[in-house]
């Protein structure tokens, strides 16, 4: 260490270096450059273990090697069976057969592996209420859920479940039941001790080529991927520039980072050039001092509004004032694009014109987490400082499985064309929905490529009526109000799925017509197209 200190005092390192620009930090400050050399370097064989088996009572190690002192390591192919005392599996429950293992394969054939969508829209489930009494009553505390003992089968237009991954059966659920018997249910430990599986580095590299950019990082939840890592890519002294209906996990990791947040009108370039100009002619405020980093934060698909952000415009205006650009891609990725790689896809923009790729695994693939893209410092330093990978268990390996198989699936690497035929169902059951609606003289937000379909029904009670109808009418939707939306600007939030069918897209708009018709929902005043829609 000594030396190593000397080193680096007198000579400048050949590795690791990049030329700061004015008004931003740098990368690594020199301690940083030192521990990760001259200490962390040499005992880096201690951490990020991968295993390959149930993180049980004992766990099988992949052993790996270095030659070069830790910078890197290579599989030798061999394995180390060892007695488990680092993982978190207190009562041993992390097991691949068993009454867990039969009861979670039995719930995959009968629910699938994500509700995609949270539990106030169509998420909830018999299996979280079932599990609050248990918990209420195991804890011997108050809570009560009560039920008629009836169901309702309704058409489903309120899920995001956009390519229809989502199923009990297919691919992906073979896939997954075949995973829990060899991994379990769940790893356990965070991904720096023993939570770390082939499954998980295989995901994020299959991740970064199906973006095509240099390297990317997975998350076990989607709103954490958002509010935990905004925080580590932001400090005091940063600015944010943020749209106005970024989501709630947005909003939440910008007050987290205690960087300077003004918010932009949405999708109004102007107003984001206004803003950008004030800013930076200010500077941080008491001190005028030129802000470390600016960062603006944009959503690729608006899952309030159905509307698509105006990338080709940001990214110019990104380069025009020096900042950086974080792009959530959760409702875009795998729905938008030719290729199913979201919106920088749609518009046929190069990937590494965004600085920062966000998305999330809970819409499109049918299953649950995020992942962040980009250059491989980005990734790096994510993987050293993130609260979310450092800190939280590791995503759970079925999960990462529906993923992976569903990805595959999506780029054409199970050797059929199953992933195009669902991108381009996607897109035909959009586009026609949306003129049908438009056809009616209903109000619709959003562009026209937008899974996501908000009808405006303004009131609230007129909120209220549709939900409740449709449900009579085996429709299941979302309604969304206040404080969601400003409050007279109530709505139907309808999300199209490559899986549904045009005869159930016909039946669920002849319903619409009807109650429009009743609840007086034609509002608009835009010249109807005579024509028939075609499909």
């Amino acid at each position: 260490m000594v030396l190593g200190y000397f080193n680096q005092l007198f000579f400048t390192p050949n590795v690791a270096t990049e030329k700061n620009r004015d008004g931003y930090p740098s990368l690594y400050d020199n301690f940083e450059r030192f521990y990760f050399r001259y200490v962390y370097r040499r005992v880096r064989d201690c951490w990020n273990r991968p295993i390959c088996s149930v993180p049980g009572a004992e766990v099988v190690l992949k052993d790996r090697i270095t030659k070069d002192y830790g910078w890197t390591f290579e599989f030798t192919g061999t394995e180390t069976k060892c007695l488990n005392l680092g993982s978190y599996n207190y009562l041993g429950f992390a097991q691949e057969v068993g009454p867990c293992a039969e009861e979670v394969e039995s719930t995959i054939k009968e629910y699938g592996l994500a509700s995609c969508s949270p539990r106030l829209e169509l998420g909830n489930t018999p299996l979280q209420n079932e599990l609050e009494a248990l918990t209420a009553e195991f804890l011997n505390v108050d809570d009560a859920i009560v039920f008629t003992g009836t169901e309702t089968k309704c058409l489903n237009l309120g899920s995001y479940n956009y390519l229809g991954f989502a199923q009990e059966v297919g691919p992906c659920a073979e896939e997954v039941e075949s995973t829990i018997k060899e991994y379990g249910l769940a790893s356990c430990s965070p991904r720096l001790e023993l939570g770390n599986t082939p499954l998980q580095n295989e995901l994020e590299a299959l991740t970064a080529e199906f973006l095509n950019v240099d390297d990317a990082i997975v998350f076990g939840m989607g709103f954490a991927t958002n509010s935990l890592n905004l925080p580590t890519l932001l400090s005091p002294g940063c600015l944010c520039v943020s749209d106005e209906k970024n989501h709630a996990s947005i909003i939440l990791g910008l007050r987290l980072s205690g960087a300077k947040t003004v918010v932009f009108k949405h999708n109004n370039m102007r107003d984001l050039e206004r803003v950008l100009e004030t800013n930076i002619i200010n500077g941080q405020p008491g001190s005028g001092a030129p802000w470390k980093k600016i960062l603006i934060v944009v959503e690729g698909i608006y899952s309030m509004e159905g509307s698509i952000v105006k990338l080709p415009e940001i990214i110019a205006l990104k380069k025009k004032y020096k900042a950086y650009l974080y792009l959530d891609e959760a409702h875009s990725i795998g729905a938008s694009g030719p290729h199913g790689r979201g919106i920088v896809d749609y518009f046929g923009i190069n990937p590494r014109e965004v600085d920062i790729l966000m998305g999330t695994f809970t819409k499109s693939f049918g299953s649950a987490g995020g992942y962040i893209a980009g250059d491989k410092r980005l990734i790096n330093f994510l993987r050293c400082n993130s609260h979310a990978h450092c800190y939280a268990s590791s995503m759970a390996p079925p999960v990462t499985q529906q993923i992976l198989t569903s990805m595959k699936i999506i780029m054409g690497k199970d050797g059929s064309n199953e992933g195009a035929k669902r991108i381009d169902q996607l897109a035909r059951n959009t586009r026609y929905f949306r003129r049908r609606l438009a056809q009616m003289g209903v109000i619709t937000f959003g562009h026209e490529d937008s899974p996501v379909v908000p009808m405006l029904v303004y009131l609230f009670s007129k909120l209220g009526a549709v939900v409740r109808t449709l449900t009579t009418k085996h429709i299941a939707v979302v309604g969304v109000g206040f404080p969601a939306t400003p409050l007279m600007e109530g709505r139907i939030r309808f999300c199209l799925s490559a899986a549904h069918t045009k005869e159930q897209l016909d039946y669920a708009l002849a319903q619409i017509n009807e109650i429009s018709d009743t609840m007086g929902l034609k509002y608009s005043r835009k010249p109807r197209d005579p024509n028939p829609i075609i499909y």
